[in-house]
């Protein structure tokens, strides 16, 4: 499914619409970037709090293929505008990080 099919059905807002037909693969869960940075897979949608200029770089090393902004945190200005030039799409959902994750992962079936 691509992000945007994935935003749609878990419901969430979109912050940046750039890349959104990026298909997801899988999903990570994490807050620690350089851990995030290691482990996350290529197509993994990437669960996190984090809303800045350091995670949009995270997210294209490892090559997720969008951030979720779980809890309803806050994307900063800087890291709106860099993932709008990488391309990174980036959704926000009210849900708790857990939860999402639940969601996530039955809508994968993993």
């Amino acid at each position: 499914m691509t992000t945007a099919d994935m935003a749609k059905q878990l419901q969430m807002e979109t912050l940046v619409d750039a890349g959104s037909d990026r298909e997801v693969t899988g999903g990570y869960c994490g807050d620690l970037l350089s851990w995030v940075m290691g482990r996350a897979h290529e197509g993994d949608a990437w669960i996190t709090v984090m809303g800045n200029l350091n995670a949009v770089a995270v997210a294209v090393l490892a090559d997720a293929a969008c951030i979720i902004l779980s809890e309803s945190s806050v994307l900063d200005d800087d890291a709106k505008a860099r993932a709008i030039q990488q391309e990174v799409p980036v959704y926000r959902s009210g849900e708790n990080t857990f939860s999402l994750c639940c969601k996530l992962g039955r809508l994968l079936d993993v």
